[in-house]
């Protein structure tokens, strides 16, 4: 057992020979490092979710939901194609709905000469339906595909890891804020009568 926080960190990318997984490794090894949360990958691949979802199974929308229930906090490792998110991520997303509400979501997001920038502005629009807290903090890189190793190392890295440092503290404020609000008043009786 932990004390920690649980934390979602969400791939969103299932394409084959993805660059997702470089990406996975550089947030992973910065947040073992922090150790202020407790990591739970979610990955797109492992719950099927590139399926529509009445080709789902049963049992991985529910183990899905359990997971996303769970976490108290999210990064979603952004990649943007054609100017957007990929499909995966928002299969993911939607498999959820009061999983998300009043919790917080932070990003790090790559891709061309816009570092996946407008991959997170359409996802901060589905998140906003779903009640969730977007960070204005975020990571973005532009064309790590050249300057990243293959064991996930960015080449003149600083600069990303500062924003990586600030997106995380603002992550944990916002984590230990909106889980003290939730504890408070559920989220549930948040638009209604207090007294049901």
């Amino acid at each position: 057992m932990t004390d920690r926080p649980k934390l979602g960190v969400i791939v969103s990318s299932a394409r084959e020979g993805r660059f997702a997984d470089k990406m996975l490794a550089w947030v992973r090894k910065r947040l073992d490092a922090d150790g202020r949360f407790e990591i739970e990958i979610i990955d797109p691949l492992e719950y099927r979710v590139t399926l529509w979802h009445g080709d789902m199974q049963a049992e991985d929308m529910s183990r899905l939901k359990l997971t996303l229930e769970a976490c108290e906090a999210f990064v979603v490792i952004a990649a943007e194609y054609n100017h957007s998110f990929p499909a995966a991520v928002k299969s993911l997303i939607d498999a959820g709905k009061t999983e998300w509400e009043a919790k917080p979501v932070a990003f790090v997001s790559y891709g061309g000469v816009s570092g996946g920038l407008r991959s997170v502005e359409a996802l901060r629009l589905v998140f906003a339906e779903l009640h969730a807290v977007t960070l204005r903090d975020t990571v973005s890189m532009a064309m790590p595909f050249q300057r990243m190793s293959e064991t996930g190392e960015l080449a003149d890295g600083e600069m990303a890891d500062q924003a990586f440092a600030v997106m995380l503290n603002r992550l944990e404020w916002w984590t230990s804020a909106l889980s003290a609000a939730r504890s408070a008043t559920p989220y549930s009786l948040s638009a209604g009568d207090r007294s049901a």
